[in-house]
């Protein structure tokens, strides 16, 4: 599954028949309490939904929600999932269930359309990964999606082992010794084309080194220019380990790589923005560029939440009370700027990050985009 893809057909969801229900649950629990309050908020948030009434179709909606987030806490769907979004829409005939490899705030909205800002910020967390453990005579590949793990790919190679023993066999040691460097060399040049080839297959972006410092240096000295690039660090691990405990470690050097590359991606736009460039900051400088199609990746501050107004007619957003659109003339309703500007991003082909803590990025009021094209 392609995260970014169903993304996309998710924004262009609309003025649906019938309510919208976007659930998204935290599956990354470290104990049994706080799986209790995942099924405590859900339970809480459903018999909300279900009091406040409405039509048979999403009562509907709200069983199938129910049984899902039951299946979920009960780890019987997606055990290994950190997080999962659901979606759900009688009119639209939506049953979607999410699972990604990073955690979730817990979330439960009725509306128009899907609620997505969170999938947004996940679908740039969490790109095409590689985990690659090697040693001297195997190696395990395993994918990293942003739905999850993926299925490991193993690989052995056979290496004669080292052997030191008395008489001849003291004395041929050094020959023997570059003996099996040669077969370890050919180890690792035939692991290192397994992972150009996976690499091509699968649009990864970031590759995780695993194993003892020693034989991480030689490997790497077998990798061209163009996956060396791609390495974003390593870990230490030992063949015997599960896949799930070197995961769990790569996810954590992916997450603060994550959160330095956002700190240089939004100091960088606001750069731009002041020297009037290819970047803008601020909402209503924002909502300009986001209503001519031209923003390529959005920076928007954890918790913005700014009201204002979408025409009716044209679709135009704006900032402001006033009731008439500023484009055409036309009616406009109150909506939450925020997520209809995510949508609209999102729509047009465009990324979307949830920034968690940036004093310049609060100073211009919690939102910045790099454009297209300068405006």
């Amino acid at each position: 599954m392609d995260i970014r893809e169903r993304l996309g057909l998710l924004a262009k969801i609309a003025g649906a028949a019938t309510p919208v229900v976007s659930v998204y649950l935290n599956t990354r629990w470290a104990d049994e309490h706080q799986r209790e309050r995942v099924r405590v908020f859900l339970k809480n948030a459903i018999r909300g939904a279900r009091a406040a009434g409405g039509r048979p179709e999403f009562r509907e909606d709200l069983d199938w929600i129910e049984r899902e987030g039951a299946l979920l806490v009960q780890q019987a769907k997606f055990p290994e999932a950190h997080g999962v979004a659901l979606f759900a829409c009688h009119a639209l005939g939506l049953r979607e269930v999410l699972p990604v490899r990073v955690p979730f705030g817990d979330a439960f909205l009725v509306a128009d359309r899907p609620f997505l800002t969170p999938l947004a910020e996940v679908a740039e967390e969490a790109p095409p990964a590689l985990l690659v453990f090697v040693d001297g005579v195997s190696a395990r590949l395993i994918p990293l999606n942003p739905d999850g793990r993926g299925e490991e790919v193993t690989l052995r190679h056979e290496v004669e082992g080292r052997h030191r023993r008395g008489g001849w066999a003291l004395m041929a040691q050094s020959r023997y010794q570059r003996h099996i460097e040669a077969h370890r060399g050919q180890h690792f040049e035939a692991v290192a084309a397994a992972l150009a080839q996976m690499v091509d297959e699968r649009g990864i972006e970031h590759i995780v080194l695993a194993g003892e410092t020693r034989a991480l240096a030689v490997f790497a000295k077998h990798l061209p220019p163009r996956l060396a690039a791609r390495v974003v660090g390593s870990v230490p691990a030992a063949r015997y380990e599960s896949a799930s405990v070197l995961v769990e470690r790569a996810a954590e050097l992916l997450a603060a790589l994550d959160r330095r590359q956002e700190t240089v991606a939004v100091e960088s736009t606001l750069i731009e923005a002041a020297k009037g460039g290819r970047a803008v900051a601020g909402l209503d400088e924002t909502l300009d560029a986001v209503g001519r199609g031209a923003v390529h990746h959005l920076y928007l501050s954890k918790g913005f939440d700014q009201q204002g107004r979408a025409c009716v007619a044209c679709g135009a957003l704006q900032n402001g009370e006033g009731s008439g659109c500023r484009a055409c003339g036309a009616p406009t309703r109150e909506t939450q700027l925020g997520e209809a500007i995510v949508d609209r991003v999102i729509a047009a082909g465009g990324a979307v990050e949830v920034v968690e803590a940036h004093p310049g990025l609060a100073r211009v009021g919690g939102i910045a985009a790099r454009l297209r094209y300068a405006m």
